[in-house]
């Protein structure tokens, strides 16, 4: 049986994290499987996350809206890569189709409130913090000359000259696009004027067409450095992802704006972090090879 298991954990590791850290023990890997799980150990230590419920029935969910009312996040309770998330949800009809969608991923759900504000991933260990991306929807600017499509098709050729792919995906003109252009009253014909950006899809995921920027780390505030630390050490891991989102950007102490924590990863993709549209590539192979030397008997136990 226990060969059977480290076989599927292999499979599973190929198939789905492939470019993802495996730094972590699997007690800690175990304890930050679910959303639920982020949210509880972020209650109990007072660190800012957005009111949510883990729920089953979808009468919680629309409890819940009544309650807090939208925007809101729904996603499943587990997963990666932003699969199954959908935001910002504005309306009871919005809110039924996305849980409807992210149960195809998992059978239990979260329903949070929405903050409207700069997305970031955040690796850090117990006494650094190793790098930070913030994270963009697909998006083109506008040059007052091209249409939309275009402006795409151009996105799309600078990528694969800086070699993006295929860590960062072209943006697709698919139906999911042309319907969120439609919401704000475009198609893939409109010109948009010089200067103009235009987002294609509402999900910072990589998969819809998604984009990371490097932070220099001396625009991270120090207080903002410590919680990420702190974070890393409440989970007793060795390296974690963290995502966040701050209302005016991660220059500014959290306690002085609106912030929440989403999750934590035990296993975060670390290979976007070396492929940013914006900003510099990074050098962190020094972190990492500390971090090889490490003795974790059961990383490769699921």
């Amino acid at each position: 049986m226990k060969r059977l298991k480290r076989l599927v954990y292999a499979w599973v590791s190929r198939k789905y994290l492939a470019g993802c850290s495996n730094y972590n023990s699997l007690t800690v890997r175990r304890g930050c499987r679910t959303k639920l799980q982020g949210r509880e150990v972020f209650a109990k230590n007072r660190i800012p996350h957005a009111p949510g419920r883990v729920f089953f029935w979808p009468g919680e969910a629309r409890k819940f809206a009544r309650e807090y009312g939208f925007p809101l996040v729904i996603k499943p309770n587990v997963s990666g890569f932003s699969r199954g998330s959908h935001f910002p949800i504005g309306s009871m009809r919005e809110l039924y189709r996305a849980i409807f969608w992210a149960k195809f991923w998992w059978p239990t759900t979260v329903v949070e409130q929405y903050l409207s504000g700069a997305n970031y991933r955040v690796l850090s260990c117990r006494d650094s913090i190793v790098s930070v991306i913030r994270r963009y929807p697909p998006t083109v600017e506008g040059n007052g000359i091209d249409s939309i499509e275009a402006l795409i098709d151009a996105e799309n050729r600078i990528r694969a000259e800086m070699q993006l792919h295929p860590v960062m995906y072209p943006i697709q003109k698919s139906n999911k696009v042309l319907r969120h252009l439609s919401g704000q009253g475009m198609t893939f014909a409109s010109i948009p004027e010089k200067g103009q950006r235009v987002e294609l899809f509402h999900r910072v995921a990589l998969a819809t067409g998604g984009v990371v920027e490097t932070i220099d780390m001396s625009l991270v505030h120090e207080r903002n450095r410590r919680l990420f630390m702190d974070i890393v050490s409440l989970f007793d891991a060795n390296l974690l992802g963290i995502d966040a989102i701050f209302e005016k950007g991660i220059g500014i102490p959290y306690t002085e704006q609106e912030c929440i924590l989403l999750e934590v990863n035990s296993r975060p993709y670390i290979k976007m972090h070396h492929y940013p549209r914006w900003g510099e590539r990074e050098d962190f192979s020094a972190t990492l090879s500390k971090l090889d030397e490490l003795v974790i008997e059961d990383r490769d136990t699921y």
